[in-house]
């Protein structure tokens, strides 16, 4: 497995590692509700330095981007991003990303740690022809998040930058910790934050100036187990639980990421193109269940009191925040509107549960 720069500091906070990716994270620390709870109502820190970080530079950088993915990079201000996918020939998902747009021609792509060679290499391919290079940086990048109401109070004394002014899906070049840094307002989590792109070896030096700032407030270290129940409830999708190559933006009901109206061809382009015309096979929709079990990845989901199966569950946990056990599933989209009935298998019994719109949470205003 390979370590991140934070290895040693999630051994001696008392972390539980496991294998993710190749990598050798940490799923929790005290515990996944405690740290969910934490970030809900006071702010947690992430390691997330098994991420793909992928510069894209060049004359042609902005438009090598627009033939590679179905967003459109160059319609980006710079100091501003947007959630984009890369999609296969045949529309299938190889991965979300965000795309950050660092300067006129320097693009900042981040891909998930499961995907990021994937990606690397389905970008170079790409951006053959163009005037534009790749520089994959993931693994002299550390990237450490702060996520929760009280992420501003906490980076703002820590940081040059003016996390209050910085935008929603924008990002600023400054200082963290006393380290160069990329100061984004993104996340994961469902509530505000911000994510530092920082020189790998510096990581550590952030990831403990943030845990020190916010200690007297009650800010804790949060692992990948309360990262995964944090974004179930805001309904964000999971590379490979969510999203696929047998799954096309519109099943996901993410097709906003497509720009037809963007000029010239991009990969996946005409079967998009024909999917979005065809109508969805599937619609992915959230589930309440109204009967005692969890569903989990991979459970059958029926019509209420039907035999054939029609879906399958995507995610599932017990909600710390709602106090009720939800799920994504792939239905039929006839069977996606909300108050829908539907059966889940738990084992040898069939739970009811409700469709309901996503996401389940959203932080208030």
């Amino acid at each position: 497995m390979r370590p991140t720069a934070l290895l040693e500091r999630h051994r001696a906070l008392g972390a539980r590692l496991v294998e993710f990716a190749g990598w050798e994270m940490p799923v929790q620390y005290t515990g996944i509700l405690d740290e969910h709870r934490a970030v809900r109502q006071r702010a947690g820190v992430f390691d997330l330095s098994h991420m793909g970080e992928l510069h894209v530079e060049g004359r042609e950088a902005g438009a090598a981007l627009a033939y590679a993915l179905p967003t459109d990079p160059p319609s980006l201000a710079v100091g501003r991003a947007h959630y984009s996918m890369i999609c296969a020939p045949d529309g299938g998902v190889i991965d979300d990303l965000i795309v950050y747009r660092l300067a006129d021609d320097h693009f900042l792509v981040v891909a998930n740690a499961s995907n990021a060679a994937v990606v690397a290499d389905e970008l170079r391919a790409r951006l053959a022809g163009f005037d534009a290079a790749l520089d994959d940086a993931s693994l002299r990048t550390s990237l450490v998040a702060i996520q929760g109401p009280l992420a501003v109070s906490v980076l703002t004394p820590l940081t040059d930058v003016d996390p209050s002014a910085l935008r929603y899906y924008a990002i600023a070049k400054g200082r963290v910790a006393g380290v160069p840094a990329l100061v984004a307002r993104t996340g994961y989590t469902g509530e505000d934050g911000f994510e530092c792109f920082v020189a790998w070896d510096d990581g550590p030096a952030v990831f403990d100036a943030l845990l020190a700032a916010g200690a007297p407030g009650g800010v804790v270290p949060v692992g990948l187990g309360a990262r995964d129940t944090l974004r179930l409830e805001a309904g964000m999708p999971l590379y490979g639980n969510e999203l696929g190559r047998d799954t096309t933006p519109f099943d996901a009901g993410l097709g906003r990421v497509v720009k037809f109206a963007k000029p010239g061809d991009f990969v996946g382009r005409a079967a998009l193109q024909a999917a979005q015309e065809a109508g969805r096979m599937k619609a992915l929709t959230g589930l309440v269940m109204r009967g005692r079990g969890i569903a989990r990845h991979g459970y059958p989901v029926f019509r209420a009191g039907g035999v054939a199966q029609v879906g399958v569950v995507t995610s599932g946990t017990q909600s710390p925040t709602l106090g009720e056990a939800i799920a994504m599933a792939y239905v039929p989209p006839d069977a996606s509107d909300a108050g829908t009935m539907l059966d889940v298998a738990i084992r040898d019994a069939r739970v009811p549960a409700e469709a309901v719109a996503l996401p389940f949470y959203r932080r208030p205003a």
